[in-house]
């Protein structure tokens, strides 16, 4: 559905982006993570035509975004990191005028209107000015006038960001109920969300891409532990060799001991296999246990080492 193809873009002599390319499928919920400055809202904003590439292009069901960025955003619906909402203005009329901006109109204007307020659970405040709602509250409105037009694209950046842990579960269950029949990316700074809510994971380091992986998959589902001692120096390569092998990651390990964490391929129980090759090699074995990540582990290992998946 969407195609990033090798962007880049500058600001001056500072390259924000760098030869960054991605794709997302239809009903995809991902999560885009990364340090500050790494470019995750400058891709946001290049994917919903807010920004025009120097290098590159993004494609949504093969059109090109920056060719023609008005049809583009009416299949977008997005929130800012700063939800620019006017605080003087009452969450009805806002949103009224949001859908008069999107050529929402009469009946269809109303219907959606509707069904917005309904899904973001703001109907008893329609009347409340938007200085006078908690963060939590806002960022719900910022939702609202996000899927008004019914858009099959969500963008939103940091959308639980400054909320407190109450609220934050509550726009968690949003974005889900939200992602059952719309694509979604979303950045957060919080990587425990993007475990909770999201299907995949991207992590932009520096503006490029360190990984792209499956969340079950960054977390270690089927993952193990492998640490051994009396093993030499091609011991990555032998584990490699094992049949349903999809990764061997080296890990730090003490003095006279190796230590990796094995990724099989989907579905396949390593463990015998595993045993089996330390035995015929005359390995001591000192662990083989299911191993289980955090997200701020990937990220810890993509910041220092520069990427851990692909």
């Amino acid at each position: 559905m969407i195609e990033v193809q090798s962007i880049s873009k500058r600001y001056g002599s500072f390259l924000a982006v760098r030869d960054l390319s991605f794709s997302v499928s239809r009903g995809e919920i991902i999560g885009l993570v990364g340090p500050n400055g790494a470019g995750k809202t400058t891709t946001m904003k290049i994917i919903t035509g807010y920004l025009v590439p120097n290098d590159g292009r993004v494609l949504i069901d093969g059109g090109d975004v920056a060719l023609d960025p008005v049809k583009a955003q009416e299949r977008i619906g997005y929130l800012p990191e700063s939800n620019p909402i006017y605080p003087e203005m009452s969450v009805q009329d806002y949103l009224l005028w949001m859908g008069k901006m999107r050529g929402l109109k009469g009946s269809r204007l109303v219907e959606r209107l509707s069904y917005a307020v309904k899904a973001c659970d703001i109907e008893g405040r329609l009347t409340s000015t938007v200085r006078t709602l908690s963060k939590g509250l806002r960022q719900r409105v910022g939702i609202a006038q996000a899927i008004l037009h019914d858009p099959d694209i969500l963008i939103l950046d940091e959308p639980t960001s400054g909320l407190d842990p109450n609220q934050i579960i509550e726009i968690r269950d949003l974005i889900r109920d939200l992602g059952r029949d719309k694509t979604v990316i979303l950045s957060t700074h919080i990587l425990s969300e993007v475990e909770e809510t999201c299907s995949r994971a991207l992590m932009i380091v520096g503006g490029t891409l360190a990984v792209d992986d499956r969340i079950d998959h960054l977390l270690g589902d089927r993952t193990l532990h492998f640490r051994v001692a009396k093993a030499g120096d091609d011991t990555a390569e032998l584990l490699r060799a094992v049949e349903g092998v999809e990764e061997v990651r080296p890990l730090d390990a003490a003095k006279d001991t190796r230590r990796f964490l094995v990724v099989p391929k989907d579905g396949i129980d390593l463990a015998p296999a595993l045993f089996h090759l330390a035995v015929e090699r005359g390995w001591e074995l000192l662990e083989l246990s299911p191993a289980r990540r955090s997200l701020e582990d990937v990220f810890r290992e993509a910041t220092v080492s520069g990427g851990v998946a692909s």
